[in-house]
């Protein structure tokens, strides 16, 4: 089961709010009878009636726009190099994640370009060698899984090393000190104090231009000039060579934390005198303005190019690397500076969307869980035909049907606690993965509270930044991991072997794939 070229590969892996913002907010929801009917209304309606036109719109979750029909993202397999577009399933709807599941199906993807619904040409692509050029690469497709009006859709999960740009000289983005308003939807849970997760307008020329070169929103636990209150993240800012919390370098005190799973982050600047500030859970309620006055000193007039970045700073990434982490749902740049009523329609209808959090793990749900080490990313976690040990191992298209039972599992309730789960194999009904010796085994329940207890994981964020981690309910500090195409429990650090340090995240951290059977 466990190959002799498997053994050679890890052996050397080893080694080396007013009566009109009512109105029009009204005017903004969206109606979802079913989630794969379109939009009666997206956020670029909105602005184009405040009379603020979208000039850039992105996501990899809906369409921004009612009428919007075409491409939201592409994706890149490992396995070929191909490409594919994912689109929407009705005009103005939700994105089409059944397309990427079964485009990736045994292979992992990443997100090689997130198309602009305006039209104008602003399609952002990733700041690598085959992308824009540059020493960035593309990020993961499936990392974060979740629901738009009840329906699956994906995430752009932003890990360190992973960034977007757009340039195009002809598509609309404002220069200069023209006016120009931006939100983004982005998460309060996936974030760090790196520089710099910004979606906005940013320099042509990947280089520091000076005060007001940029005009983008930034969303971090980054303080900048210090003074910081508070663990963050905020919405801030990134006007070029400092992050504004405010007017000032000075802290801004109507800062506030924004740790909901789903965040509206809004940025609008007029160019020559002043800015605002806003945010808001993205799954309900208004919005919170937190500063609205003056420029910074310095930054009026500003000196914005037009090009447009995602997950990174300006200064980035032809000859160094985003050090940024970040999700991005969705967000648009638009021509003007939007009124207070735009804002509060834009966030109806972001709240009126559905975002929500999605597990793969759902009790009854079929998966197959893939490895996302380098060296393993063709294994599955898989059930030994010749004893009961686990172990990853390929499996592919042309696998036998044992294979590809023998690489799913059936999603429990967890024995120990439901709240976690348990996993039943496919093809040996009432046996199940627990750990004996730190070692996973397939084995019958025989009812014992002790089997119960091995029995049960905790799904938890990849412990690398991708995928899934799988804590034992019995052991918190050790998770379910490959070593040596074996599997067993093991924690970051120990005196067994399979707790070396090396390789200990990426080997603990599992994709949820397709169930092969």
């Amino acid at each position: 089961m466990v190959p002799a070229l498997h053994i050679f590969r890890r052996l050397c892996r080893r080694l080396v709010v007013s009566l009109a913002a009512v109105a029009l907010a009204f005017a903004g929801l969206i109606a979802f009878s079913e989630a794969s009917h379109a939009a009666a209304q997206g956020p670029c309606d909105i602005y184009a009636a405040g009379g603020t036109p979208c000039v850039a719109a992105h996501s990899t979750t809906r369409a921004l726009f009612a009428s919007y029909n075409g491409p939201l993202y592409q994706v890149q397999r490992a396995s070929d190099g191909s490409l594919q577009d994912i689109g929407v399933l009705s005009a103005g709807g939700v994105a089409n994640a059944a397309a990427q599941d079964s485009f990736c199906a045994g292979t992992t993807c990443t997100i090689t370009r997130v198309y602009d619904q305006t039209g104008g040409g602003n399609t952002l692509v990733y700041q690598g060698p085959g992308g824009t050029g540059g020493a960035d690469t593309a990020a993961t497709a499936n990392t974060e899984a979740l629901s738009v009006g009840g329906q699956k859709a994906y995430a752009l999960y932003i890990n360190p090393g992973n960034s977007y740009f757009a340039y195009n000289s002809t598509g609309g983005v404002p220069t200069g000190s023209s006016p120009e308003g931006e939100y983004m939807v982005t998460s309060g849970t996936h974030v760090n104090g790196g520089c710099c997760f910004d979606y906005g307008n940013t320099e042509i020329d990947h280089k520091a231009d000076g005060n007001g070169a940029m005009d983008a929103i930034n969303f971090s636990t980054e303080c900048w000039f210090g003074g910081c209150s508070g663990t963050g993240p905020w919405v801030q800012a990134d006007l070029e060579n400092g992050l504004f919390s405010g007017g000032s370098k000075t802290w801004n005190p109507n800062q506030v934390s924004q740790t909901s799973h789903f965040v509206t982050a809004m940025l609008k600047n007029n160019g020559t005198t002043q800015m605002a500030l806003k945010g808001a859970n993205a799954q309900s309620g208004s919005l919170t303005q937190f500063y609205s006055g003056a420029l910074p000193t310095g930054y009026n007039p500003m000196h914005m190019q037009g090009a447009v970045i995602l997950g990174s700073g300006g200064d980035c990434c032809q000859t160094n690397r985003n050090a940024r982490a970040g999700t991005f749902y969705e967000g648009a740049m638009v021509k003007g500076y939007p009124s207070d009523a735009t804002d509060a329609a834009v966030q109806a209808n972001i709240a009126a969307a559905g975002y929500n959090t999605t597990t793969p793990f759902t009790p009854g749900a079929k998966v197959s869980l893939q490895a996302t080490t380098p060296c393993c990313t063709t294994d599955y976690l898989q059930h030994d035909t010749s004893d009961d040990n686990v172990v990853i191992a390929p499996v592919t298209s042309s696998s036998s049907s044992t294979v590809k039972g023998d690489a799913t599992w059936i999603v429990r309730a967890g024995l120990a606690n439901s709240n976690c789960v348990s996993f039943e194999s496919a093809n040996t009904p009432g046996s199940y993965i627990r750990h004996y010796a730190f070692q996973l085994h397939l084995q019958p329940n025989d009812g014992t509270s002790q089997f119960a207890a091995d029995a049960t994981f905790c799904s938890k964020p990849g412990n690398s930044g991708t995928g899934y981690s799988l804590q034992s309910f019995n052991y918190p500090a050790k998770y379910i991991r490959h070593y040596s195409f074996t599997a067993y429990i093991a924690s970051d650090g120990g005196t067994n072997a399979w707790d070396t340090t090396s390789l200990w995240a990426q080997d603990t951290s599992w994709l949820v794939a397709a169930p092969w059977s």
